[in-house]
């Protein structure tokens, strides 16, 4: 069992430089791809995303304000509260998206709109922002901030994430309705859905949380790990090996979908060879899986 002293000497490896530019890239190729499809797509058709962006993308027709103003501004609140509950990479990675996204939004504010047709603008404008997003949440980066917010307040209402993102939606598409008009609206609606069937697919698998099971000889350096760099408790179960015969420890946490590309991160760089079992879990009750704050 490792003492306190050993488990403050577990410090934080940094990204290498091939990682850096490799999520930065890919971020950047999500927030271009996603700010063509409103700005082609969405607005000249008089639609709106959900979560903050339809919220800015509402204010920015409403007050003629560049929108590319207004997703930072919106979006920043967001920022300080992904540090604080996932984590300095997350929280950055986040910022550099929703500035990435704003810029290329800036750029495209005249870029010609490729439909002017509601249905097509329906399915198309669904499946480029899906792609975009999806692409950038693969790479652990986001450009909306309202997931983030779900998760906080998660933790203090009896409703999951996904119900929570969905109450927020309906309140934004409601203002739409008044804004736009009500076809508008539904319109919007049915191109929000069409967006996140396409990032489920993108990201392969979008379930609130997650289960990993981890089968390792370096058990105790990785659940110190988990507990100290993403906050998350683990629990060991006890295992055999049917071909050595041997006892394994068995790590079992769950985890938000948002911080699964940093669990392979700790996982991969403490133990390469590890055995990893990651499952879908629809929902979580009880126990302590109220995570600690990081600092």
């Amino acid at each position: 069992m490792n003492t306190p002293e050993a488990k403050k000497g577990i410090k934080h490896k940094r990204l290498t430089l091939r990682n850096i530019v490799q999520r930065a890239v890919f971020i950047t190729i999500g927030a271009i791809i996603m700010a063509y499809g409103l700005e082609a797509v969405l607005i000249p058709n008089n639609m709106i995303d959900g979560g903050v962006t339809g919220l800015s993308m509402i204010l920015s027709h409403v007050t003629a304000i560049n929108l590319s103003i207004f997703l930072v501004i919106l979006n920043l609140p967001f920022f300080f509260l992904g540090y604080k509950q996932i984590g300095k990479t997350f929280a950055i990675s986040m910022l550099y998206g929703i500035v990435a996204l704003s810029v290329a939004t800036s750029f495209m504010h005249h870029v010609k709109p490729i439909v002017n047709n509601e249905l097509l603008a329906v399915v198309f404008g669904g499946l480029i922002l899906g792609l975009g997003v999806g692409l950038t949440i693969r790479n652990g980066g986001v450009l909306d901030g309202t997931e983030t917010l779900a998760i906080l307040v998660e933790k203090r209402l009896p409703f999951s994430v996904g119900e929570i993102i969905m109450f927020v939606n309906v309140i934004i598409f409601t203002i739409a309705a008044f804004v736009y008009s009500l076809e508008n609206a539904l319109f919007s609606m049915l191109t929000y859905y069409i967006a996140f069937k396409t990032i489920d697919v993108v990201v392969k698998g979008l379930d609130d949380m997650k289960s990993v099971y981890i089968i390792s000889d370096n058990t105790d350096e990785i659940s110190d790990a988990i507990t100290e760099r993403l906050g998350r408790g683990v629990t060991y179960l006890h295992g055999e090996g049917s071909y050595s015969g041997e006892d394994k420890r068995v790590i079992l946490c769950v985890f938000t979908r948002l911080e699964e590309t940093k669990m392979k991160d700790i996982i991969r760089e403490l133990d390469p060879q590890a055995f990893i079992i990651a499952t879908d879990v629809s929902s979580v009750y009880g126990g302590r899986f109220k995570k600690k704050d990081i600092h």
